[in-house]
């Protein structure tokens, strides 16, 4: 990938999949000086933890931080000239924090309704900020449906937004086991008939 082509990237995979790493990775390789868009809030030692074990793989010189639980659209516009990619980790987390902090009484039709238009807010920032942004995320519908009715919307959101940004997205990894797949590349290729 040439550093000086902006483009869109969506990471994603199951729980402790490797998802982060390899964006982190990704990002370190073709970048001069990246921001990191953190949306997790630390409201318990377990989040402090996971917090932390992020941090610790992240060089100050290299990473400047956003800590952005929601409205994270507005970092685009302050971040400095010399960041030339962005990683925003991670969507799961800043949906829940839309659903669950703003929306709790609201119908399931218009929670979906707006968590999609600040989703939208974010990808329109993001395309008009001239950089390459990586986005992660988590695929939650892989396993047992869950047994609460918040958990089961959670998830079917969760899965629209995913899809929604995988659209919108150049690029589209999976990770499995610590391992990356890039999901387009093998889609186009299936499409022309499995040629290169």
């Amino acid at each position: 990938m040439q550093k000086n082509k902006p483009c869109l990237i969506l990471v994603t995979g199951g729980a402790r999949s490797g998802k982060s790493e390899f964006a982190e990775r990704y990002v370190e390789k073709y970048a001069t000086k990246a921001g990191y868009i953190a949306t997790a809030e630390v409201l318990d030692d377990e989040m402090g933890r996971r917090v932390e074990l992020h941090r610790q793989r992240r060089s100050s010189s290299f990473w400047t931080t956003y800590e952005y639980p929601q409205n994270a659209e507005q970092v685009f516009a302050q971040l400095p000239s010399d960041i030339d990619m962005v990683l925003f980790d991670c969507l799961t987390v800043y949906v829940a924090n839309m659903m669950y902090g703003n929306f709790e009484k609201s119908t399931p039709e218009d929670v979906l309704l707006l968590v999609k238009e600040n989703v939208q807010k974010l990808l329109d920032a993001a395309n008009v900020s001239g950089r390459t942004v990586v986005f992660v995320t988590n695929e939650v519908g892989c396993g047992i449906v869950p047994d609460n009715y918040l958990a089961r919307e959670y998830r079917d959101v969760i899965g629209v937004v995913n899809t929604m940004v995988a659209k919108a997205c150049d690029k589209l990894f999976l990770t499995v086991c610590g391992h990356a797949v890039d999901i387009k590349k093998i889609s186009e290729q299936l499409s022309n008939g499995g040629e290169e």
